[in-house]
C-alpha cells in the first residue's frame, strides 16, 4: 500500500516529491491545474525526469492527478460540456507526459436533467475523449450524492462504464467520506466492497481517498474531517486500511489539515495496517 496526501505541484513535481518524502509519503495526489479555473502550468521535462528518478529511488507507488472541479461531464449546456471534454482530454495528454498513470474526475452534476440523462452525457463525453492506446486511466470518483451529483451510487458508476466504447481505460476512485455520506457504511468495509464488486467490479478500484466524515451516515454531504475526528472514527478507518483489496493501491489523505497533520496521519495509517491502533 502507498500512503500519501493531496499536495501542490506549483513549484514542480520534484519539489512535490521531496515534500512527500518529508511527511513520510510514498505517493501523492495533485490538481492538474487550478481546481476552480481552467489555467494549466506548462510542464518541465527536466523536472518530470528528476521527479521520476526520485520516485524510483524511494519506492513510490503511482501518483494520482485530480481534474479541476470546473469539469462537468453531465452538463446539459453545450459550452460547459465542451469545456469538460476539452480540459479532460488535454490533461490526459499532459499527465501521460508527466508519467502519471491516473487522473481522478468527478463524474458531474445533471443539474435537473435527472440521473439517467446525466449518465448518458458523461458517457458521451468520455467516448469523445478516451482512446485505447492512451497512457492515463480516468478514474471516476464515487461521490456523496449531494444535490444533483452523479456517481453517489455504485449503479450509476456501472451505468457510465457500460456505455463506454473503451471501458478498459476507466477505473474508480473511492472516498471514505463520500461512501459514508452516500449511505455505504464503512464500519463494515468488507460488505461495502462486496457490493462494489457485485455492481462495478473490484478490479476497477485503482485508488482511494482517505478521510473521516463530519456528517453522519447517508447525509449526502461531502464534509471531510481529520482521522478520528468525525463520524466514521479511527477504529473503522483502521479496518478499511487493513482490507486486502487496498494492499497495492495509492491511498491519499484529503483531510482538512496542514503538512504536520498529514505527516502524523500517514504515520498512523502505516501503523494501523500492522496493529490495532487509534489516533491520538
Amino acid at each position: 500500500m502507498f500512503f500519501g496526501a493531496h499536495l501542490s505541484i506549483s513549484k514542480g513535481f520534484t519539489a512535490a516529491v521531496k515534500e512527500a518524502l518529508a511527511i513520510g509519503a510514498t505517493t501523492f495526489q495533485f490538481f492538474t491545474r487550478n481546481p476552480r479555473g481552467g489555467g494549466a502550468k506548462a510542464l518541465d521535462a527536466e523536472d518530470i525526469e528528476k521527479a521520476w528518478q526520485l520516485r524510483q529511488e524511494h519506492g513510490f507507488g503511482p501518483l494520482v492527478a485530480h481534474a479541476p472541479y470546473t469539469i462537468n461531464m453531465a452538463a446539459e449546456k453545450e459550452e460547459t460540456w465542451a469545456f469538460a471534454r476539452q480540459t479532460l482530454a488535454a490533461d490526459i495528454v499532459r499527465m501521460g507526459q508527466a508519467r502519471i498513470p491516473y487522473i481522478v474526475v468527478h463524474p458531474g452534476s445533471h443539474v435537473g436533467q435527472g440521473a439517467e440523462a446525466g449518465v448518458e452525457r458523461i458517457a458521451a463525453a468520455l467516448n469523445a475523449i478516451l482512446r485505447p492506446d492512451q497512457e492515463v486511466m480516468v478514474l471516476l470518483e464515487g461521490m456523496a450524492g449531494a444535490g444533483s451529483e452523479v456517481g453517489g451510487r455504485f449503479e450509476e458508476l456501472r451505468a457510465i462504464i457500460d456505455r463506454l466504447d473503451v471501458p478498459e481505460m476507466v477505473g474508480v476512485c473511492l472516498d471514505t467520506c463520500h461512501l459514508f455520506g452516500a449511505g455505504y457504511d464503512v464500519h463494515d468495509f468488507s460488505a461495502v466492497l462486496t457490493e462494489f464488486d457485485q455492481v462495478v467490479g473490484l478490479t476497477r478500484l485503482k485508488a482511494m481517498h482517505f478521510n473521516d466524515s463530519l456528517q453522519p451516515l447517508a447525509s449526502r454531504k461531502d464534509r471531510h474531517a481529520l482521522i478520528g475526528q468525525g463520524q466514521i472514527g479511527a477504529t473503522a478507518l483502521a479496518e478499511v486500511l487493513r482490507h486486502p483489496a487496498l494492499a497495492s493501491l495509492p491511498v491519499n489523505l484529503e483531510t482538512p489539515g496542514e503538512l504536520a497533520d498529514y505527516q502524523r496521519e500517514i504515520a498512523w495509517m502505516r501503523s494501523a495496517v500492522l496493529e490495532n491502533d487509534k489516533i491520538k
